[in-house]
């Protein structure tokens, strides 16, 4: 198996650059998009599939491309992960995850430290934060080994318009997302109930496939 230190380079980079791309998206498309949302979503949606189908691809072999806690903490509970390497993942999904948020400020000439102002709450926007990490951890534990990476990308951008959160799905992502005051940004204050929705919904399938199992 691969170094811990050198797998956890793998998840902080890949972390990095999905939140770059995502961050640095959102701010391209509202830019370009002459205050059209639909469109600045569009171009969001679009970079996000993309990156994640490239580095699923070329981080799973090294760090299995997490990028997610939930994901690591699902994989270890269903033993395809050290229980002693959860919590270095989280570290360095975390570091990765404001690395790319500062990346993408920095790249658009915005202060690069900065908090986000972008309140996301309400029971809808909850409940679809629980269906958008449900289904991705369903994708990610039942996909084909050789199809992980498009389908979870495939699930992303759908699941980027059939919820009404736009599929944070990923703990990481929302902490990251706090340090970015733009288009894909989420105030501090509602990244709690963020997390405890994606929570739900990933302690939910990970019930199911467990009973399913026995």
């Amino acid at each position: 198996m691969t170094r811990l230190r050198v797998r956890l380079a793998a998840e902080f980079v890949a972390t990095a650059v999905l939140l770059c791309a995502v961050i640095g998206s959102g701010i391209m498309g509202e830019r370009l998009a002459g205050g059209n949302a639909a469109i600045a979503l569009l171009a969001n949606t679009g970079a996000t599939v993309a990156i994640l189908y490239v580095l699923i691809e070329i981080a799973g072999p090294i760090s299995g491309a997490h990028m997610n806690p939930l994901v690591t903490a699902v994989l270890a509970q269903r033993g395809h992960v050290a229980r002693r390497d959860v919590a270095p993942y989280f570290g360095a999904q975390a570091a990765g995850a404001a690395a790319g948020a500062w990346l993408a400020n920095a790249m658009f000439d915005l202060r690069v430290l900065q908090w986000a102002t972008h309140a996301r709450t309400g029971w809808g926007l909850w409940l679809g934060e629980a269906v958008a990490t449900a289904g991705l951890l369903l994708v990610v534990l039942r996909a084909p080994k050789d199809k992980v990476a498009a389908l979870v990308a495939a699930y992303i951008g759908a699941a980027y318009w059939f919820t009404s959160s736009t599929s944070f799905a990923n703990p990481a992502a929302a902490f990251g997302r706090v340090f970015s005051d733009s288009f894909a940004g989420i105030a501090p204050q509602s990244v709690p109930m963020f997390v405890a929705a994606e929570a739900v919904g990933a302690g939910i399938v990970a019930w199911a496939l467990r009973s399913a199992d026995r």
